[in-house]
């Protein structure tokens, strides 16, 4: 059984705020943190819609996999991948018709995490900032 946590975010895009699920929308034994679940910057729906049709992932079936995985510099690494369906045990979040598949041992790690995305001179790609992080190496996609 999948847990779908539905996301409107239309005033969230103009106010530039994140977006949260509900407290009664996410699936009991979240651990407690500064944030229920994930939330995704209006950067990072735009990029993923857009890695999406590019890869020719459909937005009904597919979306966007975060996870994490040992190894890295500092012990743990971030995972990101696109995924044409959910897993049985994922946690399923949506945001303006983008979703984000979760597994449940990752989401230990990301709950409470903003997914953004920068692009400068200098830097394209990705930001996982995570209130869970203790300490991350320099290229930001290792932490611990």
């Amino acid at each position: 059984m999948q847990d779908v946590v539905t996301i409107q975010s239309a005033n969230y895009a103009a106010a530039g705020l994140a977006v949260t699920p509900a407290p009664n929308q996410i699936p009991h034994a979240v651990p407690q943190g500064p944030a229920k679940g994930i939330e995704v910057t209006q950067r990072a729906i735009e990029k993923i819609r857009s890695g999406m049709a590019k890869e020719g992932v459909s937005p009904e079936e597919g979306g966007l996999r975060l996870g994490v995985l040992g190894g890295g510099c500092s012990g743990l690494s971030y995972s990101i991948r696109f995924d044409t369906r959910p897993r049985e045990r994922d946690r399923v979040y949506e945001f303006d018709g983008v979703r984000l598949f979760v597994d449940p041992k990752s989401f230990l790690y990301l709950h409470g995490m903003t997914l953004d995305y920068e692009q400068t001179l200098m830097r394209q790609g990705f930001n996982f900032i995570n209130p869970n992080s203790t300490r991350s190496c320099g290229c930001g996609s290792s932490f611990s």
